[in-house]
């Protein structure tokens, strides 16, 4: 009798995540775990748990999601990622698909990871972009919100920017990188991308939300500035909404890949 073999599968995933309360499985109404499991479930003959990167929540887009399961189908890549793609709503697509060596952890073995969020700053609401960025008619101060930037980058207490009621174990987090550009496809569309070693929930979304204030000259940058040390939620404005943040990009540690398909990378 031969011995079954359990495989290790990674997926890239790219979400539009308006229709769903977020990654993680939840008691009531759609996620984007809970859709892959059960297509994983029919295409394979056996339940799974899918495990990502991290979880986005209720609204919040992804690119570059990162998750893993086991399996002990001996389905060829191939036909996992066309059975997936096929089964899968339209707003939710696996663009690559691996199987990896067991010590992978799409969590665990992540260095960095990039979220961009989209403002639309002009007068008039842009219908097709509703879904995707935070409309913001006021003319925003760009100069001033740079000038918050340096604040948030290096090793930081956020807990001014965790999301309210979280029960965490610290509230420092390392960011790498922070900058606005301006769309170069979109006129009118403003980018925040932020590139951390990790990230609380709410923690991109309430960083955007003081950031825009600054813009609209009802805080200042010292004001930015004394939310940050205060470590205290109550003093800093409410979130940005969700539509506007999109996981761009997840960066990791090298893993050996024993088969890839397609095997090339995708470009979104």
């Amino acid at each position: 009798m031969s011995e079954v073999k359990v495989r290790n599968i990674r997926l890239f995933i790219a979400y539009d995540g308006t229709n769903y309360l977020g990654f993680q499985v939840q008691p009531k109404g759609p996620t984007i775990q809970g859709l892959l499991q059960e297509v994983l479930r029919q295409v394979l003959g056996h339940k799974v748990k899918v495990r990502s990167a991290g979880r986005t929540d209720a609204g919040v887009h992804a690119l570059y999601q990162v998750a893993h399961f086991l399996t002990t189908s001996d389905k060829p890549l191939e036909v996992i990622f066309r059975a997936l793609n096929g089964l899968l709503p339209k707003d939710i697509s696996v663009w690559q698909i691996e199987e990896v060596d067991f010590k992978f952890h799409p969590q665990r073995d992540a260095l960095w990871k990039t979220y961009v969020y989209y403002i639309y700053n002009y007068p008039v609401r842009n219908p097709l972009l509703r879904l995707y960025s935070w409309w913001v008619p006021e003319k925003l101060n760009i100069t001033a919100m740079e000038e918050c930037l340096p604040e948030i980058i290096g090793e930081k207490d956020f807990a001014s920017f965790r999301k309210s009621g979280t029960d965490i174990k610290t509230t420092v987090r390392r960011v790498l990188d922070a900058k606005f550009y301006w769309s170069p496809h979109q006129k009118h569309l403003l980018a925040f991308e932020i590139t951390g070693e990790g990230f609380m929930r709410y923690m991109v979304r309430n960083l955007v939300g003081a950031l825009v204030e600054v813009g609209r000259g009802r805080l200042t940058v010292e004001d930015f500035r004394n939310i940050l040390l205060a470590r205290d939620r109550k003093v800093a404005p409410p979130p940005a909404p969700p539509q506007g943040l999109c996981l761009k990009y997840i960066e990791y540690k090298e893993v050996e890949v024993f088969d890839r398909y397609p095997p090339y990378k995708i470009e979104l």
